[in-house]
């Protein structure tokens, strides 16, 4: 959904929308799991200033505008995630953003996410 909002340029709402009738196991996510993923993808675009100014700062010699799409969307997910849901450990956020990071990008950028993302830990003061 992200990746929609981001490359399409459409609107968080709109990304959300088109998302859940493109998936073949639609039926698999219950109401619950949906509502959340789409919390995360609203939340993400609501704060993305706030977001790409904790990442430009700790993101040395990279700016956010220049960095791989997919390794920017996790960096900003994961990133809203510390900023907003505190019941969820920053260990668990961070190694989701490195499976996702694996998974989508590649391990050559597994080290810049978590560099990224431990700097962000410390500035929000996360455990």
């Amino acid at each position: 959904m992200l990746y929609q909002w981001e490359i399409g340029r459409s609107s968080a709402q709109e990304a959300i929308v088109a998302y859940w009738p493109s998936r073949d196991d639609e039926a698999e996510v219950d109401e619950v799991h949906r509502d959340w993923a789409n919390g995360l993808v609203r939340g993400t675009v609501d704060r993305v200033e706030e977001i790409d100014a904790l990442l430009a700062a700790r993101a040395q010699n990279w700016r956010v505008e220049r960095m791989v799409v997919l390794d920017r969307l996790v960096l900003r997910l994961a990133t809203y995630e510390l900023l907003a849901e505190p019941a969820t450990p920053a260990k668990v956020v961070i190694n989701e953003a490195l499976e996702l990071t694996r998974t989508f990008t590649g391990e050559e950028a597994v080290g810049f996410v978590n560099g990224v993302l431990d700097g962000i830990r410390k500035d929000l003061n996360r455990d």
